[in-house]
């Protein structure tokens, strides 16, 4: 397979090095990369003759030179703050060049259908990274519930404490229509996985949101879910992990725990792989995560919810 000529926007990013890594060990090149922030360091690891740029108008302008002297990108990994996938996407659908987005994709339903227009328009794809679907606990998991009788409900408790210091508040991060609040930032994954697993949602409803935490439950075709997220250090319990960051998280699926902290290391390459090969998840696929978060981000909170998570009392006295 010929080498494949690769862009990254957002190379100084937590994600980045993951992608780097991709990219490298699928034996393709990365020509270029951009970020505002010029801590890429980590770039010299694996491609230490890749243009880099701080501007994105810079970062522009070299793409259409490139493309001018007929050696045109393959793609474009978009790496980005949540908030500029969007028109990070539309400027490489425009090149007509491929697109392998973080998540959340986008931040609402309305960019997915603008990214389809776009995907129509220009006759470029968007390829998402969407790992948790391809991690062995997960796959074994969607298997059981497919092979539970038809009318089998699950019950399941979703519980993703990860501690973050004052930096995150003031970070884009602590902007709700810049990273999606809590929910969108931590939880789309989570989202995606449970529709992967459990089929299509029915019900959603939220029981607390504030800038720190986020808690609900959440109705689908074979569960019902219990869910609880938060970056706030006050709610860890004593068993928390304690590295780079102190991190609790637990999916109880009627007392059997799901274990899939291990196991990530290879799942950005893996995505990689599937999208080279032309099985990437799409659009569409990112669709039933998308309209959970946002409706999420913009539902009414019901008081005395019926179905609390168990934590749920910790914030709510």
């Amino acid at each position: 397979m010929k080498m494949k000529r690769f862009a990254l926007i957002g190379a100084a990013g937590y994600i980045a090095p993951r992608h780097l890594k991709a990219i490298k060990e699928t034996g393709n090149d990365l020509v270029v990369a951009m970020d505002v922030n010029d801590s890429v360091g980590i770039m010299d690891s694996h491609f230490p003759d890749a243009e880099f740029f701080t501007e994105f108008e810079a970062f522009s302008a070299f793409v259409d030179d490139l493309k001018l002297s007929g050696e045109k990108l393959d793609y474009i990994a978009v790496a980005s703050p949540n908030y500029l996938h969007l028109p990070h996407m539309k400027f490489a659908l425009q090149n007509a060049i491929d697109v392998i987005c973080e998540k959340p994709l986008v931040l609402n339903t309305a960019d997915l259908d603008t990214l389809n227009r776009y995907q129509k328009e220009y006759g470029a794809k968007v390829n998402s990274i969407l790992q948790l679907r391809l991690h062995p606990s997960i796959i074994a998991l969607r298997e059981k519930v497919q092979a539970a009788p038809a009318d089998k409900v699950f019950n399941v408790d979703l519980t993703y404490l990860t501690s973050r210091g004052k930096w995150y508040l003031k970070s884009w991060k602590g902007f709700d229509e810049k990273s999606g609040g809590v929910a969108t930032n931590i939880g789309v994954h989570f989202y995606d996985m449970l529709h992967f697993i459990f089929g299509d949602i029915k019900h959603n409803e939220v029981h607390y949101r504030d800038e720190k935490t986020s808690a609900g439950y959440l109705e689908y075709e074979r569960a019902h879910v219990r869910w609880f997220l938060s970056i706030d250090a006050n709610h860890l319990p004593d068993n928390a992990v304690h590295g780079e960051k102190s991190t609790y998280r637990s999916i109880d699926i009627e007392g059997e725990e799901l274990e899939f902290s291990g196991g990530f290391t290879d799942l950005h390459t893996q995505s990689y792989q599937r999208i080279l090969a032309g099985q990437g998840y799409g659009v569409e696929d990112n669709r039933a995560a998308i309209e959970t978060v946002d409706v999420m981000r913009k539902s009414a909170i019901v008081e005395n919810p019926v179905n609390p998570h168990p934590l749920l009392s910790k914030v709510k006295k």
